[in-house]
């Protein structure tokens, strides 16, 4: 999740703090410190959990959370800021600079290169490397990121199969977009991709680092796209409406 690093989950001593499901979607500041729910005793088998866990604020920006199916979730900071820090289990689109070895060198737009084993594709074995050289795009996910350590990058999944990362075909354009876009575009109530798969059949990758890339059956019909794409995040729906119909009767 984006900047989900911003705000450390750390047992804190007792003092004053808000629940923090209290403030989701509301503007917190660095030094705020925000206290996490009790766990529910029967949803862990009768033994419960209390850690007294708190969350630090360390960036200003809106507190937002997601449910995952195991309960719990995840809590990060939503701030407009330009430069992309990786995150642990964030997907991405990365360019590769290099081959060092066994290893490739990705930039994925952050301060510096994400590392990326050749065996971190599906099938990949010694014997059979995969085919994948410097200009390539990657869209995979970090499995490490943190600010003492390297960010490593994988296109595989926990069960070892690529379920679509990997090489990102050569045709297609890719541009950058701010990171608040992007998070808007992947929210489950976006009506702005179902607005644009009834325009033109295209092909779309998202990465949380503020790349897209996408590729519609002609030159023309990619550009119109990408296009909407980066105009939308200062567009209106009523604005949107309208441009939408006007391509469509075009």
């Amino acid at each position: 999740m984006a900047q989900a690093a911003a705000v450390a989950a750390q047992s804190l001593a007792p003092g004053k703090a808000r629940a923090a499901r209290t403030v989701l979607d509301q503007v917190v500041l660095p030094g705020e410190e925000l206290l996490l729910p009790e766990q529910d005793a029967e949803g862990l088998g009768g033994a419960g959990e209390r850690c007294g866990d708190r969350l630090l604020v360390t960036k200003c920006g809106r507190l937002r959370h997601k449910e995952p199916g195991g309960g719990g979730g995840v809590y990060w900071v939503d701030s407009q800021q330009k430069r992309y820090v990786p995150v642990k289990g964030d997907h991405v689109i990365g360019i590769v600079t290099a081959k060092s070895g066994d290893i490739f060198k990705v930039d994925v737009g952050g301060s510096e290169p994400a590392s990326l084993s050749y065996l971190a594709f599906e099938g990949a074995t010694k014997r059979n490397r995969p085919n994948v050289q410097v200009g390539d795009l990657i869209y995979g996910q970090f499995v490490v990121a943190n600010k003492d350590m390297e960010p490593e990058m994988v296109c595989i999944d926990s069960c070892g199969r690529a379920n679509g990362m990997g090489v990102i075909g050569q045709d297609g354009l890719l541009f950058k977009v701010t990171l608040g876009l992007i998070r808007k575009l992947l929210a489950p109530d976006c009506e702005i991709l179902q607005e644009v798969g009834k325009l033109y059949p295209l092909e779309i990758v998202f990465g949380m680092n503020g790349r897209i890339w996408v590729k519609a059956k002609t030159i023309q019909q990619t550009l119109i796209l990408a296009n909407i794409l980066e105009a939308c995040e200062h567009m209106t729906a009523d604005q949107r409406k309208q441009i939408f119909s006007r391509l469509a009767e075009s």
